[in-house]
């Protein structure tokens, strides 16, 4: 079956348009992690991303009436900037449906390349079935983003440039999976025409549809996605990449946010280019392959998929980037309260550099410090958590802690007494213009708020921390209340982060 993909692929007649990337070492990476790693540069497309080689192969394979009736598609950003550009070279008319959670770049990026842009609903689910429903309104030619054996096709040749470049001792390849098609297309190139080729497939943890599809045997739709990684925020696999995949990806690995952001400085100080989240998905991957395998001295490359990201975010990702390398610990430290204890704490630290320190007296015995600290490995932050204990300080590691690395490090410094029945819940909502208000317009005045934070990370979606003056005869309703908001929510009164520094 992957073999009917080779011919395809050879044959797609798109370099008129699409440029054919280097695969660059990268020095810095291959060091430290003891093999050779390699980055296919598809940052440097026109458009910044892979998908112009799907779009403009799609295009290509129209009839004048197909082109006639104008295209749509519904993309996060990339797909649409491929299709608006491929439409551009050919002369036809594109409408783009994009969910509003996408990134500001890439809505002006389309808009640029003389595409009509839709923004609508906030994933790209919601979207496509706006853009279906456009098709049959308007009779237009409808170009899937992933799965459809010409987009596929012109995503293998990216596979296909690279057998070219690395004509030998190739270990495996680290591709990024949203819907499939990048991962699909390479991988019929790949094991038809040099099998010993490990494919490891790379996805965000919380938007893995092919790791979940794999485990069912079948396709299987997500209940929720994270749109971190907003170019693969996909709740179900495509059915043409999947009948690919299942049959080809030798393994599936999942990555977080904070191993992604690692990932983008990694990148950056190897190649002085700044990805997207879903861009340094396979670099991610490679990483954690590396360290969960103990490989060394292997070829091993990663594709370095796309570059659209607003520049905003950054602020964000710079922030999880050394927990992501696993060279920050973020601790709750015991000290006593008196005279002195502060400079004798920082003593014990054996000059290891303090990155955040947050401190403000809580009774006149103890005082609770929330401190951030250089270490080099899980390893060293294990060593330095067990260090400080001997020395009797009591100590609770929050490195892994969500609320204190998005909210408690920037909250640390009050508690208010009269905060009685305080619930502490965090919530996640759509990143766009008035989704805040609509959020507190939801929430109503049931209860009364006693905490509020909420921080814009330039990300896509808008991280929430809310204290809720609850009496304990209203608690058996709260869920259900809660769930009608139609936000993602967990609740965190008992978390050590708010139980130490603002309870």
């Amino acid at each position: 079956m992957p073999k009917s993909y080779v011919k395809r692929i050879q044959e797609a007649k798109i370099y008129d348009l699409v440029v054919k990337t280097p695969v660059d070492e990268a020095p810095q990476l291959s060091l430290r992690l003891g093999n050779r790693v390699l980055l296919k540069r598809e940052d440097l497309q026109p458009i910044f991303s892979f998908k112009l080689r799907g779009a403009y192969n799609k295009m290509l394979s129209l009839s004048k009436a197909e082109l006639a009736r104008g295209v749509i598609a519904a993309s996060a950003g990339n797909h649409a900037q491929g299709l608006a550009m491929a439409a551009n070279k050919i002369g036809a008319q594109a409408t783009i449906v994009m969910p509003t959670t996408t990134p500001q770049i890439k809505v002006s990026a389309v808009k640029s390349l003389g595409a009509t842009v839709l923004l609508k609903g906030d994933s790209y689910d919601e979207a496509s079935d706006f853009a279906k429903d456009l098709v049959v309104e308007k009779n237009m030619t409808y170009i899937h983003p992933f799965d459809d054996p010409d987009v596929i096709a012109g995503q293998g040749t990216i596979a296909m440039e690279i057998l070219e470049q690395v004509p030998e001792n190739l270990d495996a390849v680290f591709i990024a999976v949203g819907g499939g098609g990048l991962c699909a297309g390479m991988a019929a190139y790949i094991k038809t025409i040099r099998p010993s080729i490990k494919i490891i497939a790379v996805e965000a943890e919380d938007s893995a549809c092919l790791d979940a599809a794999i485990k069912a045997g079948r396709r299987v739709k997500l209940k929720h996605v994270g749109i971190f990684a907003d170019g693969t925020a996909v709740a179900k696999i495509g059915k043409e990449t999947f009948r690919i995949l299942k049959d080809t990806v030798d393994e599936v690995i999942t990555v977080s946010v904070d191993e992604i952001c690692a990932s983008i400085k990694d990148t950056f100080e190897d190649t002085r280019s700044i990805c997207e989240p879903a861009g340094a998905l396979g670099l991610a991957g490679l990483k954690k392959y590396v360290d969960s395998t103990g490989v060394k001295g292997k070829t091993l490359l990663a594709v370095e998929c796309g570059a659209n990201i607003n520049f905003d975010r950054l602020r964000y990702i710079s922030e999880r980037t050394e927990i992501g390398e696993k060279r920050e610990a973020i601790l709750a430290v015991t000290i006593p309260e008196k005279p002195g204890s502060f400079k004798s704490f920082c003593m014990s630290l054996n000059k290891r550099n303090i990155t955040e320190f947050n401190y403000r007296m809580g009774d006149s015995t103890k005082a609770h410090i929330f401190v951030g600290l250089q270490v080099s490995s899980d390893n060293d932050r294990f060593s330095l958590v067990k260090d400080l204990d001997t020395k009797a300080y009591p100590i609770v590691d929050m490195t892994d802690n969500e609320i204190a690395k998005l909210h408690i490090r920037h909250m640390v410094g009050g508690r208010a007494q009269e905060a009685i029945n305080e619930m502490i819940f965090r919530f996640e909502f759509p990143e766009r213009p008035g989704a805040l208000m609509q959020f507190l317009i939801k929430l109503g005045d049931r209860w009364n708020i006693s905490m509020f934070h909420y921080r814009n990370h330039g990300s896509a979606d808008g991280r929430v921390l809310v204290g809720l003056q609850i009496p304990v005869e209203d608690r058996g309703e709260v869920g259900s209340f809660l769930n009608d908001l139609d936000y993602s929510w967990v609740e965190e009164t008992d978390n050590p982060a708010y139980q130490f520094f603002l309870s």
